[in-house]
């Protein structure tokens, strides 16, 4: 094993025309269907910029897909009397960033994996559609694909949502994990690779379709009864081959390393995000601190947690959980990254959500888990989801902020997450959604009228919800030749 290696291009940079370029920064995407002209006006809400900065009051002025003032907005009165700008009266309620889930399965279908398959290519493509506006729905702007369950869904998905065709976060896509021949972890939906040339090949394939990261699966998972979690399947000359040809074609690496072999191979050979990292020891946590600067932990804690604890209404009861090893692991696991967190390596929350017992909907539930078992502030689980979240998709000048100039990527919140991190997990309490300048989310009661009616005060707040026309663009399924 080359103890020195360092393969990753995550830490090195080349510049072009004075400008630093990072050689694994995924195409910008852009997501198309913002009027540029149009605007949005979120009125008397309490601002949590994802700065770092406790809340504040203010106003904050939307226009075509970029936030461009917060705090004090200029003009404000002319704009409340504009009936081309979207108004909304926040009341005191917590305007944030949307939500950024690290470990992200769109085409797993709530239920049996193995099915998946053996599921037709439409039915999973509409399957994987329903699951992306449902992380919307559910407040979260962006998502990092960890695997699919077919060559091509995250990525026909990612550019439907990327062309404005269907609604969804900002998605990276990845593909099949790639694993080796009685190393996997559910047969139907992997792509296998027994040797290193074998995965240089697969890898290369990956990337003709297009994907923005490679997904070794690397190490076991005990629910499958025949793979343990403490079992590693890679060697290093398998993790030098690919995050050499991964990186070489400008794709970041992640990996299923439960065991702790997995996680050293994982950290020495230049892999970018690792996943779960449950039973790393002593040694890998050093060469973790070392390498935290690059290298992104993501442990997907609900996954343990609820198959601890919440399968048995499944068929898997918590005495069959604990006996396959999930009690042992899920302790060693929040030992272990409370310890990360304690040195300051990057943690992030999202992931495995798409099971039986982790349905899809639920995934704030990471954030409610980092404070409570991994002593998380509420503030830097929210940090941790947002701006973090727009470092992940390196693009952390726009991304993952409340601020002049970012994406205006929003949730207005009927409540406080700093006090009660859970409220985000329920979706009646998030009143107001927007993506990209656009609302995805809202009911025209949210609306702010300013011309006064008779016989109502100065009509300041008037409970008639005016006719609502707003800036948008149309697309028109055909057209006429």
């Amino acid at each position: 094993m080359a103890e020195n290696a360092d393969t990753s291009a995550t830490a090195s940079t080349t510049t072009v025309n004075g400008t630093s370029k990072n050689p694994l920064q995924p195409k910008n995407y852009e997501i198309a269907g913002t009027h540029p002209d149009s605007r949005i006006l979120f009125r008397d809400v309490r601002i949590l910029d994802s700065t770092g900065r406790e809340p504040y009051p203010g106003d904050v002025l939307i226009k075509g897909e970029r936030i461009v003032e917060v705090g004090t907005v200029s003009n404000i009165e002319s704009l409340i009397r504009d009936p081309t700008v979207r108004v909304f009266n926040g009341r005191g309620r917590t305007l944030m960033p949307g939500l950024c889930d690290a470990h992200t399965h769109l085409s797993w279908n709530g239920g049996n994996l193995d099915a998946l398959g053996e599921l037709g290519v439409e039915e999973h493509t509409l399957l994987t559609m329903r699951a992306a506006q449902c992380y919307l729905d559910s407040g979260y702007t962006m998502c990092w694909g960890a695997a699919s369950a077919k060559p091509r869904l995250d990525v026909v998905i990612r550019d439907a949502i990327n062309a404005g065709d269907i609604y969804g976060p900002r998605c990276l896509a990845n593909g099949q994990e790639i694993a080796k021949v009685d190393g996997e972890l559910v047969p139907g939906i992997t792509a296998y690779a027994n040797t290193p040339e074998e995965i240089r090949e697969v890898i290369r394939g990956h990337v003709k379709l297009g994907v923005d990261q490679i997904k070794l699966s690397i190490s076991g998972e005990s629910v499958t009864e025949t793979r343990a979690a403490t079992d590693c399947y890679f060697s290093a000359e398998d993790m030098e081959a690919a995050v050499d040809e991964a990186h070489k074609h400008g794709k970041r690496v992640c990996t299923h390393a439960r065991a702790r072999e997995s996680v050293k191979l994982s950290i020495l050979h230049g892999v970018d995000v690792i996943f779960h990292a449950s039973y790393i020891d002593d040694e890998g946590m050093d060469l973790l601190e070392k390498a935290k600067d690059r290298v992104v932990v993501v442990p997907a804690l609900n996954w343990l947690y609820a198959t601890l604890y919440e399968a048995a209404a499944f068929g898997y009861p918590q005495a069959v959980a604990e006996k396959a090893g999930y009690k042992a692991e899920l302790e060693t696991a929040i030992k272990g990254l409370k310890e990360m967190h304690r040195r300051g390596i990057t943690v992030l929350p999202g992931g495995d959500y798409g099971f039986a017992w982790t349905p899809h909907g639920t995934y704030a539930r990471d954030l409610e888990h980092f404070v409570k078992l991994l002593g998380f502030t509420p503030m830097e689980a929210i940090l941790a989801a947002t701006a973090e979240g727009g470092k992940l998709f390196m693009r952390e000048h726009e991304l993952g902020k409340i601020q002049p100039g970012y994406y205006a990527d929003c949730i207005l919140v009927n409540g406080n997450p700093l006090e009660d991190i859970a409220i985000l997990q329920d979706h009646s309490k998030l009143d107001v959604i927007t993506i990209n300048g656009r609302v995805h989310k809202s009911s025209p009661l949210e609306h702010y009228r300013p011309i006064p009616i008779a016989g109502e005060g100065d009509g300041r707040e008037s409970v008639i919800v005016p006719e609502l026309k707003f800036l948008t663009i149309e697309r028109k399924m055909q057209v006429d030749l």
